[in-house]
C-alpha cells in the first residue's frame, strides 16, 4: 500500500512539475542529453556533478522520483537527468517570475538581465534558453537577438564552474548548463526567420503552425521528436537507442560554432518543404517528419557528447 501510495504521489509530482511551457526539447530530450552525458563522465567529474545537484533547492524532491530499489549509480544518473529540466520546472513553479516583456522572452532594461548570482535569484531569465540569428528569404530587414542569451550565458556558466567560485553558485550554474547546452541544439533555437508575415522575426518558428497531422506550432513540433514524457527511465531508452555522435564534432567545444550550425541546420532541414514562407498552416508529411526525428537524434547525441567534455575538461 505504501508503494502504491508513493508511486501516485510521485506521478501527480511529475505532472505538475513538467506541465510548463516547453523550451527547446522536452523533458524527454533533456534528459538524454544529460543521460548520454553522464555516461561518458569520468569518475571525478561524475562524484563532482553529483554533489552540486544535492544544493538545489528541488533535490529532496527530485530524490523521491527516483522508484524505490533503484541501485545508487542509477539513482544518481537519474537526478542528474532530471536536474537538466530544472530551468523548466522553475517557469511553473510559482516561486520564480517571468522578468521581462513578451512573457519574459525578452531581456529586462533594467540591468538584472544578466544577474549570476544563484538560487535567490527569482527571475526565470526564459532568454537565457535561445538565440535566434535572424535570416530571411524575401529581403524583410533583419534585427540582431538581444542580449543576454544563450551564446553569453553559456560562456558564463562555463566560466564559473572552472573557477574558484562557491559551490552554490556553481550549482545553479550546473543545472543551467545542462538545460541550455541542450537547447541550443534544437535548431530552432538558434533561429528567426523574418519575412513579409513576420517582420519582427517568427520567434524560433513559434508563429508558423505545421499540422503533423494534429495542428501546432513549427517550434512545438521539434521540441516533441523524441517524446514527451517525463519519465527518465524512457529517456534512457532514447539516450541509448541513438548513434554516438561524430567525434570531430563532439570535439568542437566552441558554442559560436554550433550555434552558426543551429542556423544552418534550421535554413536547410527545419524551414523547407513543405514548410513554405508565409506563417502556415503547412502539412508536414512523412518524409519531413522521419528525416526531422532522425536529425533530432543527431542533434541530442551531440549536444550530450559536448556537455561531457566540457564538463570533465572544465568543471572544478
Amino acid at each position: 500500500m505504501k508503494t502504491t501510495t508513493r508511486l501516485i504521489a510521485a506521478t501527480l509530482f511529475l505532472t505538475c512539475v513538467f506541465a510548463v511551457p516547453a523550451s527547446a526539447w522536452s523533458d524527454t530530450g533533456h534528459m538524454a542529453v544529460a543521460f548520454i552525458a553522464y555516461q561518458n563522465l569520468n569518475r571525478a567529474t561524475r562524484n563532482r556533478v553529483d554533489f552540486l545537484i544535492t544544493l538545489n533547492p528541488r533535490f529532496s524532491l527530485w530524490r523521491n522520483l527516483i522508484p524505490r530499489g533503484t541501485s545508487p549509480s542509477a539513482t544518481r544518473r537519474m537526478l542528474f537527468m532530471i536536474a537538466a529540466t530544472w530551468a523548466d520546472q522553475i517557469k511553473g513553479d510559482g516561486v520564480h517570475v517571468a522578468d521581462g516583456p513578451d512573457g519574459g522572452n525578452t531581456p529586462p532594461n533594467d540591468g538584472t538581465a544578466d544577474n549570476n548570482t544563484g538560487y535567490s535569484d527569482r527571475a526565470m531569465h526564459k532568454y537565457w534558453h535561445f538565440v535566434d540569428l535572424p535570416f530571411s528569404t524575401d529581403g524583410t530587414p533583419l534585427e540582431n537577438p538581444p542580449v543576454p542569451n544563450a551564446l553569453t550565458q553559456i560562456a558564463v556558466f562555463r566560466s564559473v564552474l572552472v573557477s574558484n567560485s562557491p559551490d552554490a553558485l556553481k550549482s545553479y550554474d550546473l543545472v543551467w548548463l545542462l538545460h541550455v547546452v541542450g537547447d541550443v541544439h534544437q535548431p530552432l533555437h538558434c533561429a528567426a526567420r523574418f519575412s513579409n508575415s513576420s517582420p519582427h522575426g517568427d520567434e524560433g518558428g513559434n508563429l508558423v503552425t505545421v499540422c503533423a497531422p494534429r495542428c501546432g506550432r513549427l517550434h512545438a513540433f521539434w521540441d516533441g521528436l523524441l517524446g514527451t514524457s517525463s519519465d527518465p527511465s524512457v529517456a534512457i531508452q532514447v539516450g541509448q537507442s541513438l548513434a554516438a555522435a561524430n567525434a570531430a564534432q563532439a570535439a568542437n567545444l566552441n558554442v559560436s560554432d554550433w550555434i552558426q550550425d543551429g542556423l544552418r541546420v534550421a535554413r536547410r532541414d527545419v524551414y523547407r518543404f513543405p514548410v513554405g514562407p508565409g506563417a502556415g498552416p503547412f502539412t508536414l508529411n512523412q518524409q519531413y517528419r522521419s528525416a526531422a526525428r532522425r536529425l533530432a537524434g543527431e542533434r541530442v547525441a551531440l549536444a550530450g557528447a559536448r556537455l561531457a567534455r566540457i564538463l570533465n575538461n572544465e568543471l572544478r
